[in-house]
C-alpha cells in the first residue's frame, strides 16, 4: 500500500480525499498545520507529498522550497490558488505537478500514479549512472559515503559537499554557495566559506594541499571533479 503525506488545512476536504484514497489502497496522513506536517516529513517515510499553498503559520510554497531541498520525495500541489506566479514558483521551488481545485479526486488518483511512475523510473535510472561514482548521498539520512565510507560532517559541511555533488564540474562563486546552504548565512564572508571548504578537503583528499576533488577556481568559487 502506497503511504503519502497531506497538508491541508481544509479539513472536510482532506477527510474526503482521505477516504477515496484508502478506497484505492493508498494510505494517507494528514496533517492541517505545516510545522506538524514536515516534522512528521523527517521522521517517518512516505511515497508522496500532497501540499496545499494557503496553510497557517507557513506559506505552502515556503514548505514546498524546504520539502524540496532536504528530502527526495515527489510531490503535488493541491491549490485553489489560481496565480499563474504560484504555479510557476512551486515548479521551481521542486513540486512536480499542480493540480487547482476544485478537483474530481479520481483526476489526483490519475496523477499520483503517473507520477510515482516516472519516479521510479527516474530513481532506476539514477542508480545505474550511480553505480560507479565514488561520493554517494543518502538524503534520508542526510549521510554522505566517500569511497563507500561515510563522512562524518556537519550540517554545513554536508550542505557545501552535497550542493557540489550535484552539479559535478559546476563553478560555485562563495556567494552562491552561502545562498544554496540553509545553515549558512548568506552575508557570511568569503573566509567563512573558504573554512569549511579546507575541513572538506581534510576529511576526503589524501593530500588537502593538492586536492583532487574540491578544486579552487581562482576568481570565482569551487568545483568538483570527480
Amino acid at each position: 500500500m502506497l503511504n503519502i503525506l497531506m497538508i491541508e488545512d481544509d479539513i472536510e476536504l482532506a477527510e474526503i480525499l482521505s477516504e477515496f484514497l484508502e478506497q484505492n489502497d493508498i494510505k494517507v496522513t494528514n496533517y492541517d498545520e505545516p510545522y506538524t506536517g514536515m516534522s512528521a516529513l523527517a521522521t517517518h517515510e512516505y511515497d508522496l507529498l500532497l501540499l496545499d499553498l494557503t496553510l497557517p503559520n507557513l506559506d505552502g510554497l515556503e514548505v514546498c522550497k524546504r520539502v524540496a531541498k532536504q528530502k527526495n520525495i515527489p510531490i503535488i500541489i493541491s491549490s485553489a490558488r489560481s496565480d499563474l506566479n504560484d504555479k510557476v514558483k512551486a515548479l521551481e521551488y521542486g513540486a512536480d505537478d499542480y493540480i487547482p481545485k476544485p478537483y474530481d479526486p479520481q483526476e489526483l488518483l490519475a496523477r499520483i500514479h503517473s507520477l510515482l511512475r516516472r519516479y521510479n523510473k527516474k530513481d532506476s535510472k539514477n542508480t545505474e549512472k550511480e553505480k560507479d561514482c565514488i561520493f554517494k548521498i543518502d538524503r534520508e539520512s542526510r549521510e554522505v559515503f566517500f569511497k563507500d565510507k561515510k563522512v562524518e560532517l556537519t550540517r554545513a559541511e554536508y550542505e557545501i559537499l552535497t550542493l557540489l555533488i550535484s552539479k559535478k564540474g559546476h563553478v560555485f562563486s562563495r556567494e552562491a554557495i552561502a545562498i544554496e546552504s540553509e545553515s549558512i548565512n548568506p552575508e557570511s564572508s568569503n573566509k567563512s566559506i573558504d573554512v569549511i571548504i579546507g575541513r572538506l578537503r581534510a576529511k576526503i583528499e589524501d593530500d588537502p594541499k593538492k586536492p583532487k576533488y574540491i578544486i579552487s577556481v581562482r576568481g570565482v568559487g569551487y568545483k568538483l571533479e570527480v
